[in-house]
């Protein structure tokens, strides 16, 4: 039952009745990824390797029965989500806000060779995420591209968290530093702490839940898995 809250549960999901599940994945890998070779906005292929990462990761996922499927509309990340809708029948949406942080001149170079051209400007971007790369943009500017998007989600879809599958979650599929920006944006951390989160690896991905009385409330955002993995992840709700 999600009605009333049985008195003697303190639990988190009996105190809130309306709980949306939210998985952030990021896409498979690529040979950029391989070759350490920064991709930000540019539109690359899945490897061989990420093909088959996203397969896997697209049975496991399917597993949850998502409520929507959206993609960044990089291919990467589009490809990664459609073997998610392969499996499950689903069609999958892109929104170019979901696309991975504009790089800047640091787009198609390697880790090797931004490290030759501005030493140190790595770690201080790491480190840093107000910190723009050349021509490109910060972390925060990521996340205040993204988070509508979410907010947009909560709004538009009514049985998100409520209905006949209450657990189902939404399904974003997107890029590694733009999820772990979104991650931290929804979560409201100050922006001090955001580079807490370290890499997330190819098809591994976020959890979180969205917490409110009502389904008319905007939700409190929980952290519940970071860097799962169809392998190893305990995909039962947290």
């Amino acid at each position: 039952m999600r009605g009333e809250p049985d008195p003697g549960d303190s639990s988190v999901e009996r105190l809130t009745p309306v709980v949306r599940r939210l998985i952030l994945l990021r896409h498979g890998e690529t040979l950029y990824n391989a070759s350490q070779r920064m991709q930000g906005q540019l539109d690359t292929d899945l490897s061989d390797v990420g093909v088959e990462q996203a397969r896997v990761a697209g049975r496991a996922i399917a597993t949850r029965s998502p409520l929507v499927i959206l993609s960044s509309d990089l291919r990467r990340a589009h490809e990664t989500a459609q073997a998610i809708g392969a499996v499950t029948g689903q069609d999958v949406t892109t929104d170019s806000r979901l696309r991975e942080t504009h790089l800047g001149d640091w787009q198609g170079m390697t880790h090797h060779e931004v490290d030759e051209t501005m030493p140190g400007a790595r770690r201080v971007w790491r480190d840093d995420s107000t910190w723009t790369p050349p021509n490109g943009e910060s972390r925060v500017q990521v996340a205040e591209r993204m988070l509508p998007v979410v907010d947009e989600l909560v709004a538009g879809l009514d049985d998100w968290g409520t209905g006949q599958t209450p657990d189902a979650p939404v399904v974003l599929v997107a890029h590694g530093g733009c999820i772990a920006a979104l991650t931290a944006g929804l979560l409201a951390l100050p922006v001090a702490n955001w580079p807490v989160f370290g890499g997330l690896a190819n098809t591994s991905w976020v959890q979180l839940s969205g917490h409110s009385t009502t389904a008319d409330d905007a939700p409190v955002w929980r952290l519940d898995v970071w860097n799962a993995t169809a392998e190893s992840a305990d995909l039962g709700v947290q």
